[in-house]
């Protein structure tokens, strides 16, 4: 009987799932069953478009097309909260299963707290993360390491290194932190997360903690009562090959996780070096950066949780938003800052669509690390309110 806090070594007994997929295929086939046996009547996930810097969300019903998401896409930058709650009318009238790397979970747990997202009607799989990186960027940085990005045929990221597959069997390791001094590797936002592993989904995959490399394997955290059963329903089923994950693959994922944490919070303290007072003090830090704004609204359109249909920065009052003003005055900015202070998840998405360049993401960042230290609170992770929270709990 499969428990919550049970850690296993998994992989898919169907061969071709377990060569194809990702780490054994255990998510690819685990996908293939919820949809065959009715749990739920879709499947959210992420797949290459136009090639592997491409990825796009795709939303699958036939168990058959389950492959067309498997194997992993480390440039793959969105995150399917905003599918789900904008595109999918928050699953309150379809069972989805969902792809979620730990800011997808994070998200997804914000919007369930504002009544946007039906939680009894999602199962969140979740894929550990240690970053993702920009596609335009990554391809032009492989130009620059002599590498052609259209003969990549795979890419991961293990043991600090970004490592690319090459048509003909060839290998490319680049070393991430090297990367990431020149400012290339992984987006800002990655580099700044302490959260690699969705501890907020109902299970968590990942090659994290498999100590032989030769095999295989994924490694599977049940995180809920939902992952609990859904897994032992998949192995009384044959889906799955499970076997407990060995004290020593424990300790590796565990030490793997700290240092990804402990590098997260170096960045931030490289970052963040000169944050001093409060709020009000890291908004006129960013004041130039913020004079570039041209009030496109892309940062609210892309956020996953900022989700109002009446915004009230693109209306006519108060008075002072003046919507034909550009730059904009500081308070339309200290206005959507105090909005998100309380509830941004660091994701990203905003400043991965900016034109000027803002870096939005981080001054959001830096704003709820002090609001963080100031009432404990983490936005996704934490079952409460935000400690700002003013909207009310319904859909419109």
């Amino acid at each position: 009987m499969v428990q919550i806090g049970d850690k296993f070594y998994s992989n898919a007994v169907n061969h071709m799932i377990a060569e194809k997929g990702e780490s054994g295929g255990s998510l690819t086939a685990l996908y293939k069953f919820l949809l065959e046996e009715c749990i739920v009547d879709a499947v959210l996930a992420v797949k290459s478009g136009a090639d592997i810097y491409d990825a796009v969300p795709v939303l699958i019903d036939n168990p058959e097309d389950v492959m067309e998401s498997a194997g992993a896409l480390h440039c793959g930058t969105l995150n399917l909260a905003v599918i789900l709650e904008k595109y999918l009318g928050g699953a309150f009238d379809i069972k989805i299963a969902v792809t979620t790397k730990p800011c997808d979970a994070m998200a997804i747990t914000e919007l369930i707290k504002r009544g946007r997202i039906a939680r009894k009607n999602i199962i969140m799989l979740g894929i550990n993360c240690g970053g993702t990186l920009p596609p335009v960027p990554t391809i032009k940085m492989l130009k620059n390491h002599e590498i052609d990005p259209a003969a990549v045929l795979n890419e991961e990221i293990s043991k600090g290194k970004f490592i690319v597959e090459i048509e003909g069997g060839l290998r490319e390791e680049i070393s991430i932190d090297e990367l990431e001094e020149e400012d290339n590797g992984r987006r800002e936002n990655c580099r700044r997360c302490e959260f690699n592993i969705p501890r907020t989904a109902d299970m968590a995959f990942g090659n994290w903690g498999v100590i032989d490399s030769s095999k295989k394997n994924s490694f599977i955290e049940v995180l809920t009562d939902t992952g609990a059963r859904i897994l032992d329903e998949a192995l009384n089923k044959g889906i799955l090959n499970l076997e407990k994950a060995p004290a020593d693959g424990i300790e590796v994922r565990e030490k793997i996780d700290r240092i990804m944490v402990n590098q997260a919070k170096k960045w931030q303290e490289k970052m963040f070096s000169h944050s001093e007072g409060e709020f009000l003090a890291v908004l006129f830090k960013y004041e130039d950066d913020l004079s570039r704004c041209i009030k496109c609204f892309a940062c609210k359109d892309s956020c996953p949780i900022c989700y109002c249909s009446d915004c009230s920065l693109k209306s006519e009052i108060p008075e002072w938003v003046n919507n034909t003003e550009v730059p904009p005055k500081p308070l339309f900015h200290m206005e959507r800052l105090m909005h998100m202070a309380d509830s941004c998840i660091n994701c990203g998405q905003c400043e991965d669509v900016c034109p000027a360049d803002i870096p939005l993401s981080k001054i959001s960042h830096e704003i709820n690390g002090k609001l963080r230290e100031m009432f404990d609170y983490t936005p996704g992770i934490d079952d409460e309110l935000p400690p700002f929270s003013y909207f009310l709990i319904k859909r419109d």
